[in-house]
């Protein structure tokens, strides 16, 4: 079977994306001629390896498991790169960053400000759900990755770098807004929009709630925390979210964070990325860069002062 490396990425970056316009985007090619590189692949496979249903289109059983190879291959050739890199000592180079949906709201902040020290970096970075960031680690295909609390199945070297508040946001006429320690137990009265099943934010907010023997009335759940923040300010119900994601919506009043008992709900961020993962000197370089500088770059937003008399909620 003669198949070419530069087949094997291109059927990577479709699949990835699934899109051969995204894909000839990225890689700096014209639409056609990704679609002629995957059909010559195809032949050599023998198989189809895409499948379009609508507009959409999708791996078949056979892209998926040439796809499980290619995402390895390319990761060989990378690492590669970091070895020849080192040897030569070289201060530049291409960063592979994934991060959780949450993370995007910080994570350019911090790639600004490292790209300032090292501006001849080139960087990949991927937004995406906890579950892909997770398989992505598996597959040992970034250089690393910022999410919550890192999956225990999967050999990782993990650091925590800066806290991650979560919330319960209202819209600002609701009436538990400037209440002082609202008890958890008056929570049950009201309607929650919270993020999807396996997601970290969900994860966290459902062992903290079981502990102490809560049962919310979940009536939507969102794959987004812009859905969630919109449906808050919508009156639909609460909402808990991380407090990093809510620098505008607090800067113009749009929602506010009420006073409960037990939050925020601490959690933190981390750094990981597989064990034995042979670092490049520009990954080394962030890794380091976010561990001690993130803190310092990173403010979290204020929420703008409640006007309305401040009260206490007991229990009915």
């Amino acid at each position: 079977m003669n198949v070419t490396f530069r087949q094997l990425r291109l059927l990577e970056a479709v699949a990835r994306h699934s899109s051969f316009t995204r894909a000839s985007e990225e890689l700096h090619l014209t639409q056609p001629a990704v679609s002629t590189q995957i059909k010559q692949l195809e032949e050599e496979v023998g198989m189809p390896l895409f499948e379009q249903m609508g507009k959409k289109i999708f791996l078949t059983e056979a892209g998926k498991e040439v796809y499980a190879f290619s995402r390895t291959i390319a990761q060989q050739f990378r690492d590669i790169e970091s070895v020849l890199d080192d040897m030569k000592g070289v201060k530049r180079g291409t960063l592979a960053l994934t991060v959780t949906s949450t993370g995007k709201y910080f994570a350019p902040y911090l790639l600004a400000a490292f790209l300032k020290r090292h501006p001849g970096t080139q960087v990949h970075l991927e937004v995406t759900n906890r579950e892909e960031v997770v398989q992505q680690l598996h597959d040992n295909i970034p250089d690393m990755a910022i999410m919550g609390t890192p999956p225990d199945h999967i050999e990782l070297q993990s650091q925590a770098f800066m806290q991650n508040p979560l919330v319960i946001i209202a819209p600002p006429d609701h009436p538990l807004v400037g209440a002082a320690r609202v008890p958890l137990a008056r929570l049950v009265e009201e309607n929650f929009i919270l993020r999807e099943r396996g997601s970290g934010t969900r994860n966290a907010v459902e062992r903290f709630f079981e502990q102490r023997g809560v049962k919310l009335n979940t009536s939507m759940e969102m794959s987004r925390n812009e859905a969630i923040k919109h449906a808050v300010m919508a009156g639909l119900g609460l909402g808990i979210v991380s407090l990093h994601t809510l620098e505008f919506e607090l800067a113009l009043g749009r929602v506010a964070i009420l006073s409960v008992e037990g939050f925020p709900i601490m959690k933190e961020w981390y750094m990981v990325h597989r064990n034995g993962k042979r670092m490049s000197p520009i990954a080394q370089a962030f890794h380091e860069f976010v561990l001690n500088e993130a803190d310092r770059i990173m403010k979290l937003p204020q929420p703008k002062p409640v006007t309305r008399s401040r009260r206490r909620v007991t229990r009915s």
